[in-house]
C-alpha cells in the first residue's frame, strides 16, 4: 500500500496556482481593455410601443442583419407607455456607449416637446443622434364609397358654403395624423373636423365603417387596406409621390402646397455616447439598410429605407421639432 506524501504533491499544486493566477490576470486585462458593448456582447434596441406595431416592425427587421454588422447580438426589447417616455427615460439612464439605442417615431422625439409642458426627457439634451432609418409619409384616405377621387375634391366639398365639416379621424391629439389634418386645413383655409381616437386601428376601422370621412396615415399602416379596395387613397402629404402609390397625386400636384408629413423613424443613443461608439453603430447601419433583404423587406411594407450620418438626423431634428411646434402652438393643441 503507498502512503500520500504531502510533499510530493506541493510543486504541482504551485505550478497550478500559478497558471491560475496568471490566466485571472490575463483575462482582467482583456476584460478592462474592451469597451463595455463588447464585454455584454449585447445591443438593446429600445421600442416605445408594443410588439406588432410598425416601429416593432422595423426593428425586428433590421435586428437579425444588425446583429452581423455589430459583430454581437441585438435584441429588441419593447418599453411601451407615455407616449415614448419609458422607453426614452430608460434610455438616458444607460450607459453612454452605444449599446443601448431608442428607435423612435418622430411624435416621441420632434412634437412631444411642444406638447407637454412638462416632459421627463430633453431631447437635445439627452440624446445623441445615431441615424434616421426610414420614411414614413403620409397619405390621406377616405372610406371606399365615399364620393372623392382625389385631395382636391375633399377640400372643394370642405369649402361648400352652409355643410357640415367633415370628420377626420386620428390616432390621438397631437399625433402625426393630427398634425397632417392641421397642414391640411391651414394650407386649404378649409375647417376638418378632428375625432381622436387611442391609436390608428380605432381610427382606421371607424373610417372603414362609414362613421367618420378620412384618416391621416404612415403608408405602411395602411398600403393593404389600399391594394384591397377597403380604402381609396386621396393624396400623399410629401414633396413626391410614393413607390406603391404611383398614381395617387402629391397635395403639391393639386394645387394645395405645404402639406408635408413625415412620420420618420430614427435611432437615438444617451447623451455623452462618444463619437467613435455612434460612428461605429451609424456605420453598421447603413450597411444594414443598404441589405438587399433588409431593403426589400422595408419597401414592400411601404416604409423607406434613409440612413443618414448622425449630423443629418440632428439638422432634421431641428428643423421638424420647430415645424411641428409652429403647428402645435398656432392650433392651441393640448394633450388629452
Amino acid at each position: 500500500m503507498t502512503t500520500f506524501n504531502p510533499s510530493l504533491s506541493r510543486p504541482a499544486t504551485i505550478k497550478r496556482r500559478a497558471i491560475g493566477t496568471a490566466l485571472t490576470v490575463l483575462l482582467t486585462a482583456l476584460t478592462f481593455s474592451l469597451p463595455v458593448a463588447a464585454q455584454s456582447n449585447i445591443t438593446r434596441l429600445v421600442v416605445a410601443f408594443p410588439p406588432g406595431g410598425p416601429v416593432d416592425f422595423v426593428a425586428r427587421t433590421l435586428s437579425e442583419t444588425l446583429s452581423k454588422e455589430l459583430g454581437h447580438q441585438v435584441i429588441v426589447e419593447n418599453k411601451a407607455g407615455g407616449n415614448g417616455a419609458i422607453a426614452a427615460e430608460f434610455v438616458t439612464r444607460a450607459t453612454p456607449d452605444g449599446s443601448t439605442l431608442w428607435l423612435t417615431s418622430v411624435g416621441a422625439i420632434a412634437i412631444n416637446p411642444a406638447l407637454y409642458e412638462k416632459l421627463a426627457y430633453n431631447p437635445e439634451r439627452d440624446f445623441a443622434p445615431v441615424s434616421l432609418v426610414v420614411n414614413n409619409v403620409e397619405v390621406l384616405v377616405v372610406g371606399a364609397n365615399v364620393p372623392f377621387t382625389n385631395g382636391a375634391d375633399l377640400v372643394a366639398a370642405s369649402r361648400v358654403p352652409g355643410s357640415q365639416p367633415l370628420a377626420m379621424a386620428s390616432s390621438g391629439t397631437g399625433s402625426v395624423p393630427h398634425l397632417a389634418m392641421e397642414l391640411l386645413n391651414d394650407a386649404a383655409k378649409i375647417n376638418l373636423l378632428h375625432v381622436p381616437y387611442k391609436g390608428a386601428a380605432p381610427a382606421i376601422n371607424d373610417v372603414l365603417a362609414g362613421h367618420v370621412t378620412g384618416f391621416f396615415g404612415d403608408i405602411p399602416g395602411l398600403i393593404s387596406y389600399i391594394n384591397a379596395g377597403k380604402l381609396k387613397a386621396l393624396g400623399i402629404a410629401a414633396p413626391k409621390r410614393h413607390p406603391l402609390l404611383p398614381n395617387v397625386k402629391t397635395f403639391d400636384e393639386m394645387g394645395i402646397p405645404g402639406v408635408d408629413s413625415d412620420n420618420w423613424y430614427a435611432l437615438f443613443a444617451a447623451k455623452g455616447t462618444p463619437a467613435a461608439d455612434l460612428n461605429r453603430v451609424n456605420q453598421a447601419v447603413r450597411r444594414t439598410l443598404n441589405n438587399p433583404q433588409v431593403r426589400a423587406r422595408l419597401q414592400a411594407s411601404g416604409a423607406e429605407p434613409s440612413p443618414s450620418t448622425p449630423a443629418e438626423l440632428a439638422a432634421l431634428l431641428k428643423k421638424d421639432t420647430a415645424k411641428w411646434s409652429r403647428v402645435v402652438k398656432a392650433n392651441n393643441i393640448k394633450p388629452d
